[in-house]
């Protein structure tokens, strides 16, 4: 089974990786979204990094096993899973250093 090239799926990792370099806790909620909390914000991009550390993880796993897979969407779900964890590990520099200033305030 071969699968196609999906555009969309390239164009939508392109844009997360855009949005993240500019505002990153903008790139982290979807439309619809209120993502105004910081649970949400945490909330979404664990969310995020899991499905698609998962969908990178089956699409490698597929191609591995030698089935006929497109390697342009393996290496675009690589990317954006990439981008995703990227934006997970900002999220948790940003808590550390809000905790370490926190810490440093007189009482």
């Amino acid at each position: 089974m071969k699968t196609t090239l999906n555009p969309s799926l390239a164009a939508s990792a392109y844009a997360l990786t855009q949005k993240m370099s500019s505002n990153p806790a903008a790139a982290l909620t979807r439309p619809g979204e209120a993502g105004n909390s910081f649970a949400d914000v945490l909330e979404a991009t664990v969310g995020r990094a899991r499905e698609s550390g998962k969908r990178a993880d089956a699409m490698a796993m597929t191609t591995a096993a030698g089935r006929p897979t497109d390697l342009v969407e393996v290496v675009t779900a690589v990317a954006e899973s990439e981008a995703a964890l990227e934006s997970l590990v900002a999220v948790r520099d940003r808590v550390v250093a809000a905790y370490e200033e926190i810490m440093r305030m007189p009482i």
